[in-house]
């Protein structure tokens, strides 16, 4: 089985899954979100005033993973079978690591599902606070754990900070 983009001419196509044995699919990836201190403390006292940001991070990071194949050109579209956002805040660093983890029954991975769901809420959190300071910054954005399908699972060494 052929899992090239490209064609024998070089035109891009997506790939032919069909013959692929579905499973149990589960990915997690995360996105680091550097806001401060100052801008943190206001995110966690529900003092920016657009609102409840990671409320809405949530949201939007759920439905991005169930846009992922609209945004991503090769991707397939999934019957997303779970979604879930988590945050992580550092209020000394001021840093909050966003976390999606995305799973299905389907015959390809759901690893650009995830990392869509984390960047996307990242980006919002972005939207929510910018307002209050425009230096946030959105860092590193990684697949941290992938299972199901003929590669296996894949799961980040703890301590790797790449």
């Amino acid at each position: 089985m052929n899992f090239n983009h490209f064609d024998g001419e070089g035109r891009a196509h997506m790939v032919d899954v069909s013959a692929k044995e579905i499973t149990d699919r589960k990915a997690r990836a995360e996105a680091v979100v550097q806001l401060g201190p100052k801008l943190l403390a206001a995110v966690l006292d529900r003092k920016v005033a657009k609102g409840n940001v990671f409320g809405v991070a949530r949201l939007a990071g759920i439905a991005a993973v169930k846009k992922t194949s609209d945004l991503i050109p090769l991707a397939h579209p999934l019957a997303i079978h779970h979604v879930a956002l988590d945050f992580t805040n550092d209020p000394d660093s001021g840093t909050v690591t966003v976390t999606c983890t995305a799973g299905a029954r389907e015959r390809t991975g759901v690893e650009m599902e995830a990392m869509t769901g984390a960047m996307v809420a990242a980006l919002t959190i972005y939207d929510m606070c910018k307002g209050q300071d425009k230096s946030i910054s959105i860092g590193q954005v990684r697949l941290l754990y992938k299972s199901g399908g003929k590669s296996g699972t894949y799961q980040v060494d703890v301590g790797d900070s790449r």
